[in-house]
């Protein structure tokens, strides 16, 4: 089997994986990181987003032996020295959340909107959220905790 390395939420890892594994079932079967949700396989319920060299992915959608050399972030990388990530606080304080099967994808998918410059209105974060699905909302105090975070993040 071929041995992976990647730095996952800023630490080396290594380990040796069949190549059909895929890198949300590397993160969580491997490393323990079930923070990162399997939720439908086919890459569109968005229950695994996490970040691969700075982007949001599907981690269903990759091959664990894609990522090798890459730095991966995942939700539970998000925290530092036991605060929340702005991103997480406001979804928190916005409720934008009910089973939180979804919230990691969530909040990771909203980083990145973040990032790129597109939670600029309401609209906008809702289109950014096509492939993200959650069950128990009506998404909108995701919606809010995105405008929220983006607002704080801006200042």
């Amino acid at each position: 089997m071929p041995l992976v390395s990647m730095t996952v939420n800023g630490e080396r890892k290594s380990a040796e994986v069949e190549d059909r594994t895929l890198l949300v079932y590397f993160l969580r079967e491997t490393l323990g990181l079930t923070g990162t949700h399997i939720g439908c396989d086919t890459s569109q319920c968005g229950a695994c987003v996490v970040h691969m060299n700075g982007r949001a992915v599907k981690s269903c959608s990759i091959f664990a032996r894609q990522a090798d050399g890459a730095d991966v972030t995942t939700i539970e990388g998000l925290a530092r020295d036991g605060n929340l990530h702005p991103v997480q606080a406001a979804f928190r304080e916005h409720h934008a959340l009910q089973c939180g099967f979804c919230t990691p994808g969530m909040i990771m998918s909203a980083l990145d909107m973040i990032r790129r410059g597109r939670a600029n209105d309401r609209d906008a974060i809702r289109r950014e959220l096509d492939g993200n699905f959650c069950r128990c909302t009506g998404y909108q105090n995701i919606v809010d905790a995105i405008e929220a975070a983006a607002r704080e993040m801006a200042a």
